[in-house]
């Protein structure tokens, strides 16, 4: 197999990010609804949960904010320098963390809790990511990630086809290549599905913008396009009672460290 191919240009990400950082919190109401199903989940498993939490992929530091009100020693990880900053400008987390989800810069088993929301959809491997979380949360810890699986922003990039027949859009990992990777851990998951409606073509992308989600594998989704194509995106994106639906499949999985 040779050495695994970098599909995702991780600087192109962590720039896309970071320009989005200050317009994300208000954008990122996906992010907030999916991290709050993951605590959720975390709490109706009853895990024995201890006090390090690392929040990898933190973004501007919501969800560690979050996990600190419930009392955790929060390490904040982000490719995103601009995130980062975001985060700790909102005393976010009590240490802050430049890295990436699939070369961790932290030792084998020095958390309690790896949470990751909505992060490791831009990762290479799935598997390659989980493996790293997992080997850096302890025995007896819990990873918590969520995730895109196939199927998220369809619309978008059936619209996108009839326009330039281009998807413009990541494509995501199957529901079983999703549990392939959780294969080789003791693990529970769960898929669900979220569709947002939109008033119009520019808010749509903005949501997208919003969350720094620009960047597509093995390519470009750019800016938010001339005004040409966004009329002619709009005109040909199928409608949802008189507004544009845009769905998002999420995936919440939990990992038993043993």
């Amino acid at each position: 197999m040779g050495a695994v191919t970098e599909l995702v240009n991780k600087k192109a990400v962590a720039d896309a990010f970071s320009r989005a950082a200050a317009s994300y919190e208000q954008a990122a109401e996906l992010q907030r609804q999916s991290g709050e199903s993951l605590l959720a989940l975390a709490r109706e498993q009853n895990l024995p949960l201890g006090n390090q939490v690392l929040d990898a992929g933190c973004g501007t530091g919501y969800f560690s904010r979050r996990w600190r009100e419930m009392g955790k020693t929060v390490t904040a990880l982000d490719i995103s320098t601009g995130m980062l900053l975001r985060a700790q400008q909102q005393d976010s987390a009590d240490s802050y963390l430049p890295g990436d989800i699939e070369r961790l810069p932290l030792a084998d088993n020095s958390v309690d809790i790896s949470f990751s929301n909505l992060a490791v959809q831009w990762c290479n491997a799935l598997p390659r990511a989980l493996g790293e979380l997992e080997r850096v949360t302890r025995p007896g810890g819990v990873v918590l990630f969520s995730t895109l699986a196939e199927g998220s922003l369809n619309q978008l990039s059936q619209a996108w086809m009839k326009v330039d027949g281009r998807p413009h859009v990541n494509s995501f990992l199957t529901p079983d290549k999703i549990a392939e990777a959780c294969a080789p851990f003791r693990h529970h998951v769960e898929f669900s599905q979220h569709t947002a409606l939109f008033a119009d073509v520019m808010s749509l992308m903005r949501s997208l913008k919003g969350i720094g989600a620009t960047h597509i594998k093995g390519g470009r989704l750019g800016g938010l396009g001339g005004r040409q194509r966004l009329a002619s995106l709009e005109k040909h994106y199928v409608r949802q009672e008189g507004k544009l639906p845009l769905t998002y499949r999420l995936v919440y999985g939990i990992l038993y460290c043993e």
